[in-house]
């Protein structure tokens, strides 16, 4: 028998079992990323949105709410951030709060800087959903 003879008997009594064991690692680098995609998928997103909600309204906290206690405004009496005062100076939504949080409007100066990236976004949706909801205190069961 020759060399390349004795090769071939050699790769060709291989059980097909042993030969599929050599490439475990592929079988667990599939497993692991069918849980990986599983976990993205079903991935809580209530949790980030409480988060990010959270987040408008503790830097509304830290930045506005010394003129605007409870959605007022202790300087200018009908710039209010009530819907009511929102929807009167043609602010309908929480994209235009943005804008002037970010930029600012009349005596108000801008704070986007202060905000940061994305802050102003988050202040505007938070503000927005206080007003909808005519600044009521979440209740603790909410």
């Amino acid at each position: 028998m020759t060399n390349s003879q004795t090769s071939v008997l050699h790769t060709s009594s291989l059980p097909a079992a042993a030969a599929s064991d050599r490439f475990w690692w592929r079988r667990l680098l599939v497993w692991a990323a069918v849980l990986g995609l599983s976990l993205l998928i079903s991935w809580p997103r209530p949790a980030y949105a409480a988060a990010a909600s959270s987040l408008g309204g503790s830097l509304f906290e830290s930045h506005c709410a010394g003129c605007h206690v409870n959605g007022g405004n202790i300087l200018r009496r009908g710039k209010t951030l009530k819907l009511a005062a929102l929807e009167r100076n043609g602010l309908g939504g929480p994209e235009a709060i943005a804008a002037i949080a970010a930029g600012g409007i009349g005596q108000m100066g801008g704070y986007g800087a202060v905000l940061g990236e994305g802050g102003a976004e988050l202040v505007g949706d938070w503000v927005w959903q206080q007003a909808l909801r005519n600044w009521a205190a979440e209740s603790p069961n909410a």
